[in-house]
């Protein structure tokens, strides 16, 4: 059994992406376990200072997590152009630790506008040695209400798309 952890770039109560990360993990294949990471917004601000036997509690759930983890999925949304403060912090907390070193990697998107966070959110995971996969996942979600999203993720094609997507990342994850 894979184990997959997704984390959604977002802190808001409506976010498209944390329902895309949701969904994900309802409809994960055979043979592979998608769990939503639920923490970034507890996570405090990284200082280098706070590293080591000083970690908060926080940061070392976050860590244990994705050095678990057979593989992540991250989904964001875009701010100014960037990537969302919040999940730029926890990707921080991660940067001196070796979680991330070859930890194989995929992004999923709520939104088909995202491009200048996709390429920033990619340099920054690539950067951090994350190895992408270059299987991606995309669902028009953006403006869409709860119900609206619901229903748009509960679509068989969406349902499909997300099967083969977690599918395509497993094969990704089993080739390393």
């Amino acid at each position: 059994m894979l184990n997959i952890l997704a984390i959604s770039g977002s802190l808001r109560a409506a976010s498209t992406n944390s329902a895309l990360i949701a969904a994900l993990a309802r409809n994960a294949p055979p043979g592979c376990r998608v769990t939503a990471y639920d923490g970034l917004g507890r996570l405090p601000i990284f200082n280098p200072d706070d590293e080591g036997e000083r970690t908060p509690l926080e940061a070392s759930a976050l860590i244990d997590a994705v050095t678990r983890a057979d593989g992540v999925i991250v989904s964001c949304p875009e701010y100014a152009h960037g990537v969302p403060g919040g999940l730029k912090n926890a990707l921080d907390w991660l940067v001196s630790r070796d979680a991330a070193v070859a930890k194989p990697a995929m992004l999923a998107h709520a939104s088909l506008r995202s491009l200048f966070a996709r390429a920033a959110l990619a340099e920054i995971m690539r950067t951090m040695s994350f190895v992408l996969c270059e299987e991606m996942l995309e669902i028009a979600l953006l403006g869409k209400k709860p119900p609206e999203v619901e229903a748009v993720l509960a679509e068989p094609e969406n349902r499909q798309a997300m099967r083969n997507a977690v599918s395509a990342f497993a094969e990704f994850i089993r080739a390393r």
